[in-house]
């Protein structure tokens, strides 16, 4: 097949299948890795008989994400950061809203086995027939079915609601950024949900930021005690948040998830172009 005629034909869905999987790792540069394999795979496959090729994609993709998540639990290697929508427009804009499903509920996805994510996010969120999904998972239709259903029961019984008061968001927000420059690490705990998870994302950890993931308000307090002196109270896409910037122009981006008044997830951007999607209004602090 000629190659230009594949790559077209693979650009094509590329943006569902960066979808699915955002979805599976809850991590868009592991994302764009596992979409970047299915390419290679594509290039490398015989796919003179497939008749659904976004089928097809969707399988090979499920099986490199699904590989990538036992990876990462057996040698508790944990993922780069999510990023939620951000505003834009045309093509480019429709995949990141497609990509996007909130820290909120990839903080509950993390919690599934990946048999379970696999078999939740491929059934009810992008409508996958079990008979497809149990091939990849090594399962009979019938226990693929049973996984996702307990994958539901869990996010259903566990997945908060943010709150949605910008003004409490924004004192939080504000107390977080004290209790950091100050050094003050019970304040930092009284602001931390116990299971709070810190993501970076891979321009960040290059910088020195630390790992790519930290779990618990203990280990995510001991991050920012005493190094915030430099950031500023900042809107990060209309929301509550912070920047550090350097000759004016912003480096790291800092976003909260805030659930009855307390954070449960914060994410550190650094990437040039995750950046420059962004939409930032610095405040002085």
């Amino acid at each position: 097949m000629d190659e230009d005629f594949l790559a077209d034909r693979f650009e094509a869905h590329r943006a569902h299948l960066r979808s699915v999987a955002y979805r599976m790792l809850g991590s868009a540069s592991e994302a764009d890795d596992a979409v970047q394999e299915a390419w290679l795979r594509l290039h490398r496959a015989d796919t003179s008989g497939v008749q659904n090729l976004a089928g097809w994609l969707t399988t090979v993709v499920a099986r490199v994400c699904l590989t990538m998540l036992q990876s990462r639990r057996s040698r508790r290697e944990e993922p780069l950061g999510a990023l939620e929508p951000e505003p834009g427009a045309g093509p480019e804009h429709e995949a990141v809203l497609a990509d996007s499903v909130g820290v909120a509920l990839l903080v509950v996805l993390d919690t599934l086995t990946p048999a379970e994510r696999l078999a939740f996010v491929l059934h009810d969120m992008f409508a996958v027939p079990f008979e497809e999904i149990a091939p990849i998972v090594e399962r009979t239709p019938t226990a693929a079915r049973q996984l996702a259903s307990r994958a539901r029961r869990r996010v259903q019984g566990t997945a908060p609601a943010t709150d949605a008061d910008p003004a409490r968001h924004r004192q939080v927000v504000a107390a977080f950024l004290a209790a950091s420059r100050n050094g003050d690490f019970d304040a930092l705990l009284s602001l931390l949900d116990p299971d709070v998870v810190l993501r970076a994302d891979s321009t960040v950890v290059r910088m020195g930021g630390g790992a790519a993931e930290v779990r618990g308000a203990a280990e995510v307090a001991q991050t920012f005690s005493g190094r915030a002196r430099a950031a500023q109270p900042a809107l990060v896409n209309g929301a509550p948040g912070l920047v550090w910037a350097m000759d004016g122009q912003p480096r790291v981006a800092f976003t909260f998830t805030i659930m009855d008044g307390d954070i449960v997830a914060i994410e550190m951007i650094a990437d040039p172009q995750r950046l420059a999607r962004l939409e930032l209004t610095l405040f002085d602090g």
